[in-house]
């Protein structure tokens, strides 16, 4: 949620940012909402404070009669303003939460996901003596993913995993809580990046898959609802959760954290679940765009002075270890249209897919600042006592199903096996070819 004193003072940016994002806000409205709310408020304190006023008195002795209808009728017009308040708030609080985040001044301005830029491209696309195929050619002939077994059991866009592509996985898993665990490594992207932050590590989370609504929506996730999975209607009234960064982001709703924590640093490992609602026809094949997916997720809560730092460094580590896997990318700075409701940045990484002759997406790191964290009243106490809104980023270290796909089709060999890359042969007992 935006701060409501920013909108006072930037109306006509806000309203041009918002609609920048693809977003129709009624600021004009949520102003008078807030005048409105802010009279209300001011009334309803005023006679609180008559009525405090007059209970000190009655203290004092003996109420006279008129004393006595004088906090009747104080009573009663409290009841009467906070009646006219009540949907004053509703409305304001509705208008307000439609209001995006406001984008960074290097965001590019844009439409849709066709205005996205191109920040650079890192590493040559290999060279096959023979024609590529996809990861599912590939893999599926193989018995390493079984689709059509899958659909049986669960309907399309589902598979199994087996086999050695399931301890493909599981060494990715090992190599990046290996890496985000070690301050040398951490130290070092830190200081190419010309970072001013701390090294400190990551801590492994497997955080819960379910989400109630209403923390749902406080994350500003829940929407597009047609993409989510909902379960145990009406009753349980929980959410699959898209991503980890879900439940990892709202795990400090409520609370007011010690400074001398900051940063707290998490990566999640978690099944994730999506509908992909409007995206029939597209990536059907393999396992680039399922209804069910493993990721490894990172997420940080840092104050302001450190948050876009922050940010800058997830996008080095996502930079980092798709180099360690030698894979040819691109950066992506995304547009205004296409970087989300919550977001006031963001980041994604294309790898280059051979069998598909594209880059194709793999990781996304996006800066929420403090838009999140205002709804779910996460805040931290500086060491002056004073109380702030902490910010977030979340980022991707792995969408496992993403990544080893790229892997399959970049280190392919003629015979239709794939190599693996040298720094994941370590947690393969030095398995060099899959």
């Amino acid at each position: 949620m935006l701060d409501i004193q920013y909108i006072r003072d930037n109306p006509a940016e806000v309203a041009t940012k918002s609609a920048q994002k693809g977003y129709e806000v009624d600021i004009q409205a949520i102003l008078e909402l807030d005048t409105r709310k802010r009279q209300l408020l001011a009334q309803i304190e005023d006679i609180r404070a008559q009525r405090n006023a007059l209970a000190a008195e009655l203290k004092q002795g003996q109420p006279s009669a008129e004393q006595i209808e004088h906090g009747k009728q104080l009573k009663e017009k409290i009841i009467v303003l906070e009646a006219e308040l009540k949907p004053v708030d509703i409305d304001f609080n509705r208008l307000l939460g439609q209001v995006p985040n406001m984008p960074l001044e290097d965001v590019p301005v844009g439409a849709s996901e066709a205005d996205n830029k191109i920040a650079k491209t890192v590493g040559e696309p290999v060279v096959f003596d023979f024609p590529p195929k996809s990861h599912w050619e590939l893999t599926e002939t193989r018995g390493l993913i079984d689709k059509e077994r899958a659909a049986k059991v669960t309907g399309t866009r589902f598979a199994y995993i087996k086999g050695d592509l399931v301890r493909l996985q599981f060494a990715i898993v090992q190599f990046v809580l290996n890496t985000l665990g070690d301050e040398k490594i951490l130290e070092k992207i830190i200081e190419e990046n010309q970072l001013n932050i701390v090294a400190k590590p990551f801590m492994p989370v497997l955080p819960p898959a379910l989400i109630k609504t209403s923390v749902f929506a406080a994350m500003d996730r829940l929407e597009p609802r047609d993409d989510r999975y909902r379960v145990g209607e009406p009753t349980d009234d929980l959410w699959l959760q898209g991503s980890a960064e879900h439940t990892l982001g709202s795990m400090y709703m409520d609370e007011i954290l010690d400074e001398k924590t900051l940063p707290i640093r998490y990566v999640g490992y978690s099944p994730s679940f999506r509908r992909e609602a409007g995206t029939y026809g597209k990536d059907t094949e393999g396992i680039i765009r399922m209804h069910q997916f493993d990721k490894l997720e990172m997420e940080v809560f840092s104050s302001a002075d450190t948050a876009l730092d922050e940010h800058l460094f997830l996008v080095a580590i996502q930079e980092y270890l798709v180099q360690q896997l030698s894979l040819p990318y691109q950066l992506i700075k995304k547009c205004t249209a296409d970087i989300g409701k919550p977001n006031a940045r963001g980041i994604d990484i294309n790898c280059w897919m051979p069998g598909q002759g594209k880059y194709v997406e793999t990781h996304t790191a996006d800066f929420m600042t403090d838009y999140q964290t205002r709804r779910l009243k996460t805040r931290f106490r500086r060491q002056n006592g004073h109380i702030e809104l902490l910010q977030t980023n979340d980022a991707t270290a792995f969408a496992l199903g993403r990544i080893m796909a790229a892997i399959i089709e970049n280190y392919q060999t003629h015979d239709g096996h794939f190599i693996v890359p040298e720094v994941l042969r370590h947690f393969l007992n030095g398995t060099e070819e899959i």
